[in-house]
């Protein structure tokens, strides 16, 4: 991620602060049921102190594309999502046995450690796995206790929630897809591209956008400075919806149709862009940089985009070597050497690096001539660079 990303920066040290005050009411909480909890509480902390903060940025920046003014209260519902990406991440670990993240032992990994550390009964690997999904649904239960107390009144809240909502449902269908892949092994890229579809484009980029789009109540275009009638409408507790919640011809996609669309046609490519990305990452990447061990993916046994495009243009030498350490938890500094020259021989990373590029040009057009406020539009020309740099 690029360091000095302005649009970034600007909302991520603002969600740092939020999200550090709700942890820190939600310790007290967890601390009044016994000195017990105080791993835990740790636990979580040091978990959230990481991260991009990608999604409330997105969030954030759909809501000032829709007029909504500058204000701590879309901080605050911003910050939610962060909670949500957290819970996802510790099941994610446990579900690919990951010994990591962000540069420090997985969720299930530390309790696990503790338990065996103590000489207590019964698995340590059992009781790191409990652990693991406890805490992660604890953070996915917390995401609706920050949003609903973000400030934010009543009617925008119900235009929002049927956004996050569909974000959490099709998050499960993306980590369903990625682990069946993997378990049928799917080595074909449409199956790849489907996964990153549900998994990351839309949850990471797509609906937070939408979810910004839909608690400024969206006005008919891009609104001035002072958030336009529809937003001022939103943080004053009314504004254009319907039944649901959601906006008329909006569905739950958030914001009007047009705006919304527009929003699509960013999100999607985009997302793709982003996890192609990080499919090199998690092969090439520097642990230093990405907090995971060097040829992760590969260890896991990731069906990914540049895996699918590897494993498609090898030959028999090179997809001899991709099979044989695809998977492999043992997987050492040679094995990762020898797999990333087969990789890198198939042209895959290459053809990767391509799409990557027509996939950001293709985000950054669609941002042309669409009904958002002119700061937005280059704020997420801004982010479509950031979270796609090659530097992680």
């Amino acid at each position: 991620m690029t360091p000095g990303s302005t649009a970034l920066g600007h909302v991520r040290d603002r969600v740092d602060r939020a999200l550090q005050a709700f942890v820190g009411q939600q310790r007290g909480v967890l601390l009044a049921a016994g000195d017990d909890l105080r791993p835990v509480a740790e636990s979580i902390a040091g978990l959230l102190a990481g991260g991009k903060r990608l999604r409330p940025a997105f969030c954030y920046w759909g809501w000032r594309g829709a007029g909504g003014p500058d204000c701590p209260e879309i901080i605050n519902a911003a910050a939610a999502l962060e909670l949500l990406h957290a819970g996802a991440l510790i099941h994610d670990d446990l579900m690919d046995a990951s010994d990591t993240r962000r540069g420090q032992p997985s969720l299930h990994r530390q309790f696990e450690a503790r338990h065996a550390g103590r000489g207590w009964h019964g698995s340590a690997e059992a009781f790191g796995m409990g652990v693991a999904i406890l805490l992660g649904d604890l953070l996915i239960c917390w995401t609706d206790e920050m949003f609903h107390a973000s400030g934010l009144p009543g009617a925008a809240l119900r235009r929002g929630r049927p956004v996050l909502d569909r974000m959490r449902t099709e998050v499960f269908a993306g980590q369903y897809l990625d682990l069946l892949g993997q378990a049928a092994g799917d080595e074909t890229v449409a199956g790849a591209l489907r996964v990153v579809e549900f998994k990351t484009a839309k949850y990471t980029i797509e609906r937070p956008l939408h979810l910004g789009a839909a608690l400024a109540g969206a006005g008919e275009g891009p609104a001035g400075p002072d958030g336009g009638p529809h937003a001022r409408a939103a943080l004053a507790g009314s504004g254009p919806a319907g039944g649901d919640g959601s906006l008329p011809g909006s569905g739950t996609n958030g914001g009007d149709s047009s705006l919304a669309g527009a929003y699509t046609a960013y999100g999607l490519p985009l997302g793709i862009a982003f996890q192609l990305r990080d499919d090199i990452l998690g092969v090439f990447g520097d642990p230093a940089q990405t907090g995971k061990p060097a040829g992760d993916d590969v260890r896991e046994g990731k069906r990914t985009v540049l895996l699918a495009i590897a494993r498609r243009r090898a030959t028999a030498r090179q997809a001899q070597v991709i099979d044989r350490y695809l998977g492999d938890p043992l997987l050492d500094e040679a094995g990762t050497a020898e797999i990333r020259e087969a990789i890198t021989g198939t042209g895959a990373v290459a053809e990767c690096e391509r799409m990557i590029s027509r996939h950001v040009s293709e985000a950054i057009a669609a941002l042309e001539g669409a009904p958002m406020t002119g700061e937005a539009r280059e704020a997420l020309a801004e982010l479509a660079v950031a979270a796609t740099a090659r530097d992680g």
